[in-house]
């Protein structure tokens, strides 16, 4: 019973991690970047993996798509592929976490849905370092250009996106290590052991009820011209 609570756990903080690691790639503030005026913020730069955008006071946004894949710099493309990469095997880790829990009825014998559980829980792991490492290779970029003082290009500041996606691959990596324990566990299940007696015979087995069965004759009485 604990076992099964501690698959179903899991499966919800992978499911609820994957979903926040999906969401990251169609959100718009991977990095943000304001210029204040006195009064108001006069503009607001922000860019994703996809496009750079400004928008100005009035609420009016331009956006410019990037280009070409090729002409992309290096940590966008890489990015890109982990991010893309994490969503797909989420997907399928999905998809083998519920074979493998107790609570479904496909997968075989427990010890076989175990063996699903547990894949299903290296596959959550590396979709959360998966995305754990492309949050962090695009955040690394943002701050070494924030803090470098040779750069002066427009600098930019940390987005809500990355925090999202690391949130979400903090939930793929602690749920996917549940479901890798729930095959120790059931490795670690006691076995109930049955004594084998033998067969007995049909000759053993009558002569067991004959003498189980009392028996009720009278005795029989011989008077003294019996023994003549």
């Amino acid at each position: 019973m604990a076992s099964t609570s501690a698959e179903i756990i899991a499966f919800l903080l992978t499911i609820s991690g994957w979903v926040l690691v999906s969401s990251t790639l169609p959100t718009d503030y991977w990095k943000v970047s304001t210029i204040d005026g006195t009064v108001i913020t006069t503009a607001t730069f922000w860019a994703n993996l996809w496009k750079t955008c400004v928008t100005d006071s009035t609420g009016v946004s331009n956006c410019k798509d990037f280009p070409s894949m090729l002409a992309l710099d290096g940590y966008i493309q890489a990015c890109r592929g982990l991010m893309i990469s994490a969503v797909c095997l989420g997907f399928f880790g999905a998809i083998f976490g519920l074979v493998g829990m107790k609570c479904t009825k496909v997968g075989g014998s427990d010890q076989t849905k175990a063996k699903i559980a547990c894949l299903a829980g290296l596959i959550f792991i590396l979709s959360g370092l998966c995305s754990m490492t492309g949050c962090s290779l695009y955040a690394n970029r943002i701050t070494s250009e924030f803090f470098d003082p040779t750069f002066v290009a427009q600098k930019y500041e940390l987005g809500a996106a990355l925090f999202i996606g690391w949130a979400g691959a903090s939930l793929c990596i602690i749920g996917g290590s549940i479901f890798c324990f729930s095959i120790a566990e059931n490795s670690n299940s006691p076995r109930r052991g049955y004594a084998y007696n033998g067969a007995t015979s049909v000759m053993s087995s009558r002569t067991k009820v004959q003498n189980s069965v009392p028996d009720k004759t009278p005795p029989k009485h011989f008077d003294k011209n019996a023994y003549v």
